[in-house]
């Protein structure tokens, strides 16, 4: 029975539900209420997310959407819930983890579920007060977005509710909550759950689930002999090798790679502490709380292999031949080479390949780290020097001007063989003008704490086209100030 059948006072937001993901029964979730948050506001919003939704134009006019949202008022046909998982924390078996501040509002006809966190304890809060600060709500909101607009495929973020109530980390600060929609948040770390617990039945049942929503084709493959848990393995493996080259590739780096951090649809989840790389140090750590520089910019390829690693074991008793398990991760150690190269390619403009392409990435991205040359700013100067040939504000990036000269030569040389005539246009929409900055966020943040929005909703659409111009925003594609060093995001949120 749904928990909201007696209830009279509920948002209806024009959507019809299903119920997705908590068909599987009791024993992957709970069924609770978020819990209240007094006098709400909106933080920010996102119209795309509104419309892929199928969200009506007025949606956000209404103050019970404003309360719905914040989980102050219960949804018509919802049936809210919180999921259980375990799972690897930096490194470590962490045991029984779940949505301890993620309450599932359910699944849309759309196909799309919708989540709210922050939206107060469950049953796997593990003692936190299962509530979302607003400096990491407006993170994650404005991150969700930005990596979609760049085209990487992420979970995505439908609006940053705030309230003046009290959440204490550090120190007090104003509580949030952020509505994230996703085709599926399953982790790598469900099924960790169930292996570790020797629950074969519901280990299959939830693998058997994630293959017909998701994978169908694993259903009638003919690699492994037909054996549709080692080709869904295998599936699994190559979109992830897929997202870590493009996020290497625009110089992301997520703070914590954790098992229960990594989607089973191969999509950037749970943004905590990540950062996009200003000088470009391949060592660079963006978690504050990461001591050991297990998740450095240059460790993530590898730490990523290691979580799927992590989800071959949990599959191993329906696989049923660890040869064949280690087999389906085979693939990764190709797809991402490949994946990353192509994503460079187009970077440097290239249409084709050429054997002497490596060495010419290798030769850039060594002479970034020499001189820790803004990463950004570098491609999308080495873009307009295609357009206009002026080669000047990108030698201006460098000390080693002599080494900076030598690999031009080479890059042009390059071009010179290549087929494509637009080339630099190539580049502009490859290389982003604006990414989302530590420092950026952090004004944004300052401002939305003085109620002041408007940084959140102008970070918004520059983020949504990063590619674009945008007249009149260059501040927000400058070199960052010397206090953005200092910024240290932690887990802490």
């Amino acid at each position: 029975m749904s928990l909201l059948a007696e209830d009279t006072d509920v948002a209806d937001l024009g959507l019809r539900w299903k119920p997705g993901f908590a068909a599987l029964g009791p024993a992957f979730l709970t069924h609770l209420r978020p819990t209240p948050l007094p006098d709400p506001y909106w933080v920010g919003h996102s119209e795309s997310v509104a419309r892929e939704l199928g969200l009506p134009a007025d949606w956000r006019q209404s103050d019970t959407t404003l309360a719905a949202l914040t989980g102050t008022l219960p949804v018509a046909g919802t049936n809210p819930f919180a999921t259980v998982y375990s799972g690897h924390q930096f490194g470590v078996w962490a045991g029984q983890l779940g949505d301890g501040r993620a309450i599932m509002l359910g699944e849309t006809e759309g196909e799309l579920e919708v989540q709210l966190k922050g939206a107060g304890r469950t049953p796997y809060s593990r003692g936190g007060d299962g509530r979302a600060v607003l400096r990491s709500s407006i993170r994650e909101f404005l991150c969700s977005e930005a990596m979609h607009g760049l085209g990487i495929p992420t979970t995505r973020a439908l609006s940053v509710t705030g309230s003046d109530a009290r959440v204490y980390r550090e120190a007090p600060e104003s509580a949030a909550v952020v509505a994230r929609v996703a085709p599926s948040f399953i982790r790598f770390g469900h099924f960790e759950h169930f292996a570790a617990n020797q629950r074969e039945d519901e280990l299959r049942a939830l693998a058997d689930y994630v293959i017909d929503r998701y994978y169908p084709a694993c259903r009638t493959t003919e690699r492994f002999n037909g054996n549709a848990y080692a080709a869904f393995l295998e599936a699994v493996s190559e979109r992830t090798a897929a997202l870590l080259a493009q996020w290497q590739a625009v110089g992301f780096c997520h703070g914590v790679m954790n098992t229960d951090n990594m989607s089973i649809l191969g999509l950037t989840i749970d943004y905590g502490p990540f950062q996009f790389l200003d000088g470009f140090d391949p060592r660079h750590i963006c978690n504050h709380s990461d001591t050991s520089g297990r998740y450095a910019f240059n460790q993530q390829p590898n730490v990523a292999y290691w979580n799927l690693f992590c989800l071959a074991q949990a599959l191993l008793p329906l696989i049923g031949d660890q040869e064949v398990a280690v087999a389906a991760l085979e693939s990764y150690k190709t797809v991402f080479p490949n994946a990353f190269e192509a994503r460079m390619r187009a970077k440097l403009g290239l249409a084709d390949a050429a054997e002497s392409d490596r060495a010419l990435i290798e030769g850039v991205l060594k002479l970034l780290a020499a001189g820790k040359v803004d990463y950004t700013i570098f491609w999308r100067r080495l873009s307009h020097y295609m357009a206009d040939s002026n080669a000047e504000p990108v030698r201006d990036l460098f000390l080693d001007r002599a080494g900076f000269d030598t690999w031009l030569l080479s890059f042009s040389e390059r071009h010179a063989q290549s087929v494509r005539a637009d080339a630099g246009r190539l580049m502009l929409q490859s290389n982003p003008k604006y990414v989302l900055r530590n420092h950026l966020g952090q004004q944004a943040i300052e401002a939305a704490a003085q109620k002041d929005f408007s940084g959140v909703a102008t970070l918004l659409t520059l983020l949504q086209t990063p590619c674009e111009e945008h007249p009149g925003a260059d501040a927000y594609a400058g070199f960052p100030p010397d206090w953005a060093s200092t910024i240290e995001i932690s887990c802490s949120s």
